[in-house]
């Protein structure tokens, strides 16, 4: 037998072997790639783009500019204007001993507090992405801190909000938040209007999570602009008086509203103590617009409305007469007096000369429920509806809840109201007997001069309520007198029929259970000129301290003094002599009641 033996065959089969085992090793190699890019691309493929985009972009909210808020007249009141805002997104691989001295270098350019760096390292050591450092900084300022070019601090233009008349019509604006959020006033009850709508800007970082470029996502909208209907000549004139009587009286606070009696729309809105919209929120005890957000008793302001009540549903005579010559009177177990003893008035010097006792005599004549009628005719106890947040609706209670002494409303006490609920009131008098609504927005600027002629054009824009003849007639005969002859003298503007009617309540302590003999609150109401009235107003003045606390002294001044100045400045000339108005202030002899 022959063997035949082929030279190379081991070194042959041990190639062939190796080969296998690196082809073996090169599949199995290839399948693990291939497994991790499916694992990648495909399983994972969400969750590492989400961290891939942490890492290099940051996704920011970008605020919308404000719309701007101008008065009647077209001058701004409030409005956005650049800043810039500085914030803090750490830098991969960075210590946070570095970040800490980079973020210290800035207290100064920013006027960091201590608070505010201790906030500010917590965030950053909590590893948070993205921190601010300062909010709404000049852009001055801005370009100083990147001048430093501190790895991780970035500049984001945004706007400020920024009151160019500062103090003026504060609380009725009021003032948002840093995030340009309306929080009080217009501000608040427009804010969607105001606001507009965000953008997005997206902030690319290359590895090192340096800043790369910033790209527009989504664009921001701007907000609208809004119109009010104050004229700031009149706001200006109302504040600064109303400054003066509080600081002068020594006063907790004071408020004055103004009124177009035939179209609602408010002229000013004043509150003393005030505060600077630009520095907002201001402190607690500041930022309550005591137009709308304070209830009070009103005391003799609503014996308007007992007239009304006396004439309209009762029929009372004007020459019905009442006996006042006691000085005080006593029913339901409570006792009613007045400030002086006056005799035997007739049934308009009643209201004239502000008697309390003649007045719940006229209560208890034309009934408890004609009291209660006339006074929910006149909408007490409801909001007034002005487009301006907070407002308070006071109080009336229902008629079944009333007791004896209830009727007390007639001279208004057991009854709260806001100082606007009371000058919506008179207005319906300065109004030829309608409701009108308040309101504080314009459709477009609409300088009152320019208004004032077409005012007297057409109807009110209200609800009628009283006859136009009984209107007329309590107007005439009693509330223009009360400014001739009785508690509201102070009131008179030589060249001027002014009609109103004063007001002298005092305030519940509900720690004593009764009323103070010391604590008051004067007011004055009214509108002027009397037989075709421009402005229709109300002063408000809470506790006055010192000689004198009566409406009559405290109130009705203040009432004169900005009827005067803005029939000055609205180029309206006197219509009534002054011979005739000395004549009739002569008329009188009830010298020195001043309620």
């Amino acid at each position: 037998m022959k063997v035949v033996i082929q030279p190379g065959a081991p070194f042959y089969s041990g190639q062939r072997k190796k080969a296998r085992i690196i082809f073996s090793f090169l599949l199995l190699w290839f399948i693990i790639i291939f497994a991790r890019l499916i694992d990648l691309q495909v399983i994972e493929h969400k969750k590492l783009k989400a961290i891939v985009q942490e890492q290099s972009q940051d996704l920011i909210t970008v605020l919308p500019t404000r719309g701007t808020i101008f008065d009647r007249n077209g001058r701004i009141l409030a409005r956005s204007l650049p800043a810039a805002s500085v914030f803090f997104s750490p830098v991969q691989g960075e210590s946070f001993e570095h970040q800490v001295k980079g973020i210290y270098q800035l207290k100064t350019i920013l006027q960091l507090s201590d608070s505010e760096l201790k906030k500010i390292i917590n965030s950053v050591e909590k590893r948070r992405r993205f921190t601010w450092i300062k909010r709404k900084i000049p852009l001055e300022v801005a370009e100083k801190v990147k001048s430093l070019k501190l790895p991780g601090i970035y500049i984001l233009e945004e706007n400020k909000r920024f009151y160019p008349q500062g103090t003026l019509a504060a609380h009725l604006l009021g003032g948002v938040s840093i995030d340009d959020v309306g929080l009080a006033g217009v501000e608040y009850y427009y804010n969607t209007l105001l606001r507009g709508e965000e953008g997005q800007q997206l902030i690319m970082k290359d590895a090192r999570r340096r800043e790369f470029f910033i790209e527009t996502i989504k664009e921001t909208k701007p907000g609208q602009d809004l119109y009010l209907t104050i004229d700031s000549t009149i706001q200006y004139i109302a504040e600064k008086e109303l400054q003066q009587a509080v600081e002068k009286h020594q006063a907790n606070w004071g408020t004055i509203v103004i009124l177009s009696p035939r179209t609602g729309e408010v002229l000013a809105m004043a509150t003393y103590p005030s505060y600077d919209p630009n520095e907002f929120p201001p402190p607690g005890n500041l930022m309550p617009n005591r137009a709308i957000q304070h209830t009070y008793e009103p005391g003799s302001t609503v014996k308007m409305v007992t007239a009304a009540a006396a004439r309209e549903l009762a029929g009372l005579s004007w020459n019905s007469f009442f006996d006042c010559s006691q000085g005080y009177l006593v029913f339901g177990g409570t006792i009613v007096r007045d400030h002086v003893r006056l005799g035997v008035l007739s049934f308009p010097e009643v209201i004239i000369h502000s008697s309390n006792v003649g007045a719940i005599k006229i209560a208890e004549q034309i009934g408890a429920e004609n009291v209660y009628r006339m006074f929910k005719l006149f909408r007490f106890g409801e909001k007034t509806g002005i487009d301006l947040p907070g407002e308070e609706s006071g109080v009336l209670h229902p008629l079944e809840r009333w007791r004896k002494s209830s009727l007390r409303v007639a001279i208004g006490y057991e009854i709260s109201a806001t100082p606007l609920q009371v000058l919506r009131a008179m207005n319906i008098f300065a109004s030829g007997g309608y409701l009108v609504k308040p309101r504080v927005r314009l459709e477009k600027p609409a300088p009152l001069k320019d208004v004032i002629p077409a005012s007297f054009e057409s109807l009110p824009e209200g609800q009628p309520i009283l006859n136009s003849q009984t209107t007329a007639e309590l107007v005439s005969r009693i509330f223009e007198k009360v400014v001739d002859l009785g508690t509201g003298r102070e009131a008179g503007l030589p060249g001027y029929a002014i009609a109103g009617k004063t007001g002298t309540a005092q305030k519940y302590v509900p720690e004593l259970r009764s009323y103070s003999s010391s604590r008051h609150v004067a007011s004055f109401v009214g509108f002027v000129p009397a037989d075709r009235p421009l402005i229709s107003m109300i002063v408000v003045i809470d506790e006055p301290r010192g000689t004198f606390h009566y409406g009559g002294q405290v109130a009705a001044p203040v009432f004169r003094e900005v009827a005067r100045k803005v029939l000055l400045y609205l180029q309206q000339p006197p219509r009534k002599t002054a011979d005739a108005l000395i004549m009739a202030r002569k008329d009188t002899s009830f010298q020195g009641v001043s309620d």
